[in-house]
């Protein structure tokens, strides 16, 4: 069996048998129509909008709800589109992972095309910009993780690739961000039609990102000469131009074998993964978790998708963002890291095997329920303890989520100061007691300690990317696993770096706390463990 656009029309029978959903809607004609007249683009072509996003275009044109799919692109590897969506058709196997070890199947068909969002590729700008400047596109959303939004280095200059794009205006654009600004260029100078530009990233604040992004370059074009006033008016005008913010949670990690050799042993072929130039690891199947919410600010001033109606929480700014905050800062995604770079130190390679181990479930269950609950805001439509017990409970425990440390690593200089950061400044702001934190600064020394690319066993492994870990691992040089006495101030220049931490942590009592569990972790094979144990049962 094949994955294409002919087999789910010509082999239904046989793909029912294999317990495989299909499409219930005319795929050609929903592609044709979606191709003419395009009302959903969206950048970022990987596993979490092909299991989780298009899958709610899905469900509305299952039930007759909708009649046009979603257009994809993808502006950093192009690889994902010519070897994941090209040969299947667009078309993705998604498989759900079940909690009781049982999984289901669906043909996602959404899909209308998928595109390179390649500015050396002319053909593929021109498509762009046919889309771009039809009046009835609706939206374009965005799963390009946090740093596809950045446009600076860490020292604050501007990026060298952005500098270029500043300097040779629209018509060069090579950055997601440039590109993204020349295309909305290009609508405003064909009509000016509105748009909703929606981020829709596992980040705080996701739809600010975007627009200050957006406004950054557009300025930058507008001081140059490339753009006038009007161009301006046109992205600040919100009946025109909207960004809305959104929170996003469902877990989607990398194609699992176990998922793999299911697929091929009903004879589905083409499923085994492959590793794109850019290193991604991906497959035509995505693997994910039941569990799944998206909540958007409902600023659409071009009209929009039925979205509600495919279980979107659609709700105004304040509750989104409180959403948010209560997953990013509290609820999940600290618990995330903090286990990730223990895992990695302590020798797991899922997450599901780490929850079976006291001390990090200790770990965890105090950062959410002790540390981060007094802080959290209830944004009124999920209830923040239930979350936690669901991520401790289910989501995290599951076997069939073959979810691991290594992967959640990734990054972690990024995330860091909203997933623990922001949990500090609320303490700071509510004036409570830094002194009784224990899981945070914890996590925050094994963070540290995991940059020393030395595990517990003091055997060396390989720390997951980071666009930072060259400089800070530069930093801790000198610093010897075994030998404490090798740390002195090293961390000194880190923790005082604001724009890691949100807040200068060399001002606070955590600061002291911090490198006392870091030397701790220093002191040879099992110290790892020893300081998380003590620590968490303190």
């Amino acid at each position: 069996m094949q994955m294409n656009a002919s087999s789910i029309v010509n082999q239904k029978a046989e793909w029912e048998k294999l317990g495989v959903k299909l499409p219930a809607f005319d795929h050609a004609a929903m592609t044709a129509a979606t191709k003419e007249h395009p009302i959903w683009v969206h950048f970022g072509a990987g596993n979490i909008f092909r299991g989780f996003i298009a899958a709610l275009q899905q469900r509305l044109l299952n039930e007759g709800l909708a009649d046009r799919g979603i257009i994809a692109a993808d502006t950093f590897d192009y690889d994902i589109i010519d070897k994941i969506y090209t040969p299947y058709d667009n078309l993705t196997m998604n498989v759900t992972l079940n909690p009781d070890g049982t999984t289901s199947r669906e043909i996602i068909g959404s899909i209308a095309e998928g595109l390179r969002a390649d500015s050396s590729d002319a053909a593929m700008m021109a498509r762009f910009k046919e889309i771009f400047t039809d009046p009835g596109l609706q939206m374009i959303s965005f799963t390009i993780t946090e740093k596809g939004y950045a446009l600076y280095r860490p020292d604050g200059s501007l990026m060298p690739v952005v500098q270029a794009d500043i300097d040779e205006g629209p018509a060069h654009a090579r950055h997601a961000m440039s590109m993204v600004t020349a295309l909305l260029l290009e609508r405003f100078q064909n009509g000016a039609a509105p748009l909703a530009v929606v981020s829709m990233d596992n980040c705080s604040h996701n739809g600010e990102k975007l627009q200050t992004s957006v406004m950054t370059i557009a300025k930058a074009w507008l001081e140059k000469g490339y753009v006038g006033q009007d161009f301006i008016d046109y992205l600040t005008d919100e009946s025109k131009i909207a960004f809305p913010w959104s929170m996003i949670d469902k877990i989607t990690p990398r194609p699992h074998k176990i998922v793999e050799e299911q697929l091929v042993k009903d004879g589905i072929e083409g499923m085994e993964p492959i590793v794109t130039s850019k290193n991604t690891f991906i497959a035509a199947f995505v693997n994910a978790e039941r569990p799944q919410y998206l909540v958007i600010e409902d600023k659409f001033p071009n009209g929009r998708p039925a979205l509600e109606k495919a279980g979107v929480y659609l709700t105004d700014r304040d509750t989104v963002n409180k959403t948010e905050r209560m997953k990013v800062t509290t609820c999940l995604n600290p618990l995330h890291t903090a286990m990730s770079v223990y895992g990695c130190m302590l020798g797991y390679t899922l997450i599901c095997d780490e929850m079976k181990d006291a001390d990090i479930v200790a770990l965890i269950k105090r950062l959410g329920y002790v540390e981060g609950l007094p802080v959290v805001v209830n944004p009124g439509i999920l209830e923040p303890k239930a979350f936690i017990d669901e991520v401790v409970e289910q989501r995290l425990p599951n076997p069939f989520m073959p979810d691991a440390p290594q992967r959640i690593a990734t990054d972690t200089s990024q995330k860091v100061g909203i997933r623990f950061g922001e949990t500090i400044k609320s303490y700071i702001a509510e004036g409570r007691d830094l002194n009784t934190l224990v899981s945070i600064p914890l996590a925050l020394a094994g963070w540290l300690r995991y940059l020393l690319a030395v595990d517990d066993n003091g055997n060396a492994f390989e720390v997951s990317a980071d666009p930072l870990k060259d400089d800070l691992q530069a930093k801790l040089a000198g610093i010897e696993v075994g030998k404490p006495e090798t740390f002195t101030n090293q961390l000194d220049d880190i923790l005082s770096n604001a724009s890691i931490f949100g807040t200068d942590l060399t001002k606070t009592v955590l600061a002291d706390k911090i490198k006392a569990y870091f030397k701790a972790e220093l002191a040879g094979p099992g110290a790892v463990r020893k300081t998380l144990h003590d620590a968490v049962n303190a």
